[in-house]
């Protein structure tokens, strides 16, 4: 059976439409993500699914509906979450574990969201990306079966966001399902076994990520930083390239890794300058663009190759 299900599932504040009939199941075990830009519907998903909010269609958490799911089994994280300021981080997640029947160690939470060493800084002299170490951790108290991550590295510095990621892998490796929604492709192709692309609260395509970069991602390609990029276009053009239609930026479609150079002399041998190469292999964000003409916010691997 699997953990969590939507079936047909909508919800309308006034005239916006924040879903649009979306259907999902997440197995026992699986990390699922939700991907998609900010009004694409992913937190009003992530609410219908834990309860907090009454949509049309059907919703099964744990094989009943939110309302009665054992509260002991289930762990989130809100996209927005104020804890007591005036609290430690170890008070936090006393108070936190207190609210449950058993609850984990607090040590062993903090040492596992990376604040052992700030357990007895108050929240409100605690850095943004701690303070968000800390939400995560009320999420873990209870040791839930399912954990829903609502943004979870936001604010995150990059070696936190790390250790939050090697967490997530070290809760679904002892079997928690797990349904975050997340902008960055990174996260979610490092971490989800499935990912679902929402847009306008449709959901637009669904599947293991390195499934949907294959399908729908494209060729690598490489964006071209040039003062001049009309010229930059004609010269590549010449040289029988193929032009991606951006508005945005100059991309040329098409390129692998050994033939940048290629591209390079193209341009050097028709005079234009560029400020430099970047070459981008196709990922979630390729995706999301091609199927819904729209991009989440964040890029997905970029590497320079020239200057």
């Amino acid at each position: 059976m699997p953990a969590v299900v939507a079936r047909d599932v909508r919800k309308r504040y006034g005239e916006t439409v924040a879903l649009d009939g979306v259907s999902l199941a997440v197995d026992e075990g699986e990390v699922y993500g939700l991907i998609g830009p900010n009004g694409a519907g992913k937190t009003t998903l992530v609410r219908a699914l834990t309860g907090t909010t009454a949509p049309e269609g059907e919703v099964e958490l744990l094989g009943t509906r939110p309302a009665d799911a054992d509260p002991q089994r289930v762990g989130l994280l809100p996209q927005e979450f104020g804890p007591p300021e005036r609290l430690t981080a170890r008070e936090l997640l006393d108070y936190y574990g207190g609210l449950y029947e058993t609850a984990r160690d607090t040590d062993a939470v903090l040492a596992d969201v990376g604040l052992a060493d700030a357990a007895d800084t108050h929240y409100e002299n605690l850095s943004g990306g701690q303070k968000r170490r800390v939400c995560v951790g009320t999420a873990l108290v209870n040791d839930p079966d399912v954990l829903f991550l609502d943004e979870p590295t936001t604010g995150i510095d990059p070696q936190g966001r790390r250790d939050v990621w090697a967490l997530v892998e070290e809760l679904a490796d002892a079997g928690t399902t797990v349904l975050l929604t997340t902008h960055y492709m990174e996260e979610a192709e490092r971490l989800c076994d499935r990912v679902g692309l929402l847009a306008d609260g449709r959901l637009v395509a669904a599947g293991p990520p390195d499934t949907l970069v294959a399908e729908y991602g494209g060729t690598p390609r490489v964006e071209v930083r040039a003062d001049d990029e009309g010229a930059a276009a004609q010269a590549l053009e010449a040289a029988d390239y193929r032009l991606v239609p951006d508005e945005r930026r100059l991309v040329v479609d098409d390129v692998a890794p050994e033939d940048v150079g290629r591209l390079a002399d193209s341009l050097a041998e028709a005079g234009v300058e560029y400020d430099g190469l970047l070459w981008r292999r196709p990922d979630l964000e390729e995706v999301y663009l091609q199927l819904t003409g729209q991009t989440v916010g964040s890029g997905g691997d970029p590497r320079e190759v020239g200057e």
